[in-house]
């Protein structure tokens, strides 16, 4: 059978005055392996329908093969410029199967909530970056990318990888801060506020990045709902939802931070909103980091289901055999179903489990938020021209290793 990246014919009818044109997914401004099926008029956009499938990794599927701490390797890899916000998701979901949620150590919640702060400063580095590439603002790119490398370089320290670490656990974290690294928090929180003015002096009150984005893909409160949106392109249109305020995890409600919000709910209000997410993500980590200060346990006390500490393997047999067990045969969650959800860059993360009693997952779920999101393109295309696709698929930040899975 020959594949061919032509449309078939009921995906869009052609009318007389207009053609058919396929946008991507090879296009370096579809964020990815996106294709953009268009009915265009000259230069105007008809229609658009977005074709996804082409990164289809099967992770869900793999996961669902795999011991229930194995799981996670493949889960980060789904939104991979968060993959701490995957790891975090997952682990908190089947914490709640395990029934010790209440039982995780405090120093280990703060550590989680200080790791997704930084992964979502991270994220928005590489939206705003390439955002800015889509325009022609090429300076853009290396202010973020350089904040983008500290951060990574902190994930390195505590994780191993500076993509996907591996370091959330169900049950806790894999070890505690390395020594020195509270330091290097220390640098990178004075470094953070100025390079993120910076960012604002470069673009905000730019002439023609505002002509190329105020009034583009425009999205009204209803539409936003209608669509599934979550995240900042639903905060852009003036509705303050956000998972750390509505269902808290993690202490996020013993946290002092705002909800940014905007009313015009076009590109320019989303790029403002994720500016303003990132000013509130420092809040964040500056009361995290106060809490780190005070020293305690991350892993949960549970040889069923934490590996012991790796001094007491040689001087005991009892840990000798629970870190056997654990290795070759995970553990097991009993059987139920859940579905938790936390707040990554993109907007609602949410993993829908079903445990059977074994050690594997039955079924893994997962709500994308980019998938949801991706999709309100459909709506805001027509209307606009070719040029300003541009922008609304960067202004919505898909990724698509999480919207094709």
């Amino acid at each position: 059978m020959t594949l061919s990246a032509t449309p078939p014919p009921d995906v869009i009818s052609q009318t007389e005055n207009t053609m058919v044109l396929s946008m991507g997914p090879q296009h370096p401004s579809t964020h990815g392996v996106l294709q953009i099926v268009l009915e265009i008029d000259s230069e105007n956009v008809v229609k658009a329908d977005p074709e996804i499938g082409y990164l289809h990794t099967g992770i869900e599927k793999s996961a669902e093969g795999l011991f229930w701490t194995q799981a996670q390797t493949v889960i980060e890899r789904m939104d991979y410029l968060a993959p701490s916000s995957n790891a975090l998701c997952y682990a908190l979901a089947v914490e709640r199967l395990l029934g010790i949620t209440d039982r995780i150590p405090q120093r280990a919640q703060t550590i989680r909530v200080l790791t997704a702060e930084l992964t979502r400063i991270a994220s928005h580095c590489v939206w705003l970056g390439t955002h800015g590439i889509d325009l022609g603002a090429i300076s853009v790119f290396f202010y973020c990318f350089d904040l983008r490398e500290n951060i990574l370089d902190l994930q390195e320290a505590t994780g191993g990888a500076r993509m996907h670490p591996n370091y959330v656990r169900v049950g806790g974290l894999n070890g505690d801060l390395p020594e020195g690294l509270l330091a290097r928090l220390d640098a990178l929180i004075e470094k953070i506020p100025g390079r993120l003015r910076e960012l604002r002096g470069l673009l905000q009150a730019n002439p023609i990045f505002q002509d190329r984005t105020i009034d583009i893909g425009t999205l009204s409160p209803e539409e936003a709902v209608q669509w599934n949106v979550t995240g900042p392109s639903l905060r852009a249109s003036g509705i303050a939802y956000d998972v750390r305020k509505a269902f808290p995890y993690c202490g996020y409600e013993t946290y002092d931070f705002d909800v940014p919000t905007r009313t015009e709910g076009d590109a320019y209000a989303r790029f403002l909103v994720r500016l303003d997410e990132m000013d509130q993500s420092i809040r964040l980590i500056e009361q995290a980091r106060r809490r780190l200060d005070t020293p305690g346990p991350v892993m949960i006390d549970d040889p069923k289901v934490a590996l012991p500490p790796k001094e007491t393997i040689a001087l005991s047999m009892e840990a000798l055999i629970h870190h056997f067990k654990l290795i070759s045969e995970g553990f097991r969650v009993p059987p139920g179903d859940v579905y938790h959800s936390v707040e990554s860059p993109r907007g609602e993360l949410g993993y829908y489990i079903v445990s059977n009693g074994e050690n594997k997952p039955y079924r893994i779920r997962t709500r994308p938020p980019s998938l949801y999101n991706l999709q309100a393109l459909k709506g805001i295309a027509p209307g606009n021209l070719i040029a300003d696709l541009v922008v609304m698929i960067g202004s919505l930040d898909p990724v698509f290793g999480e919207v094709d899975r």
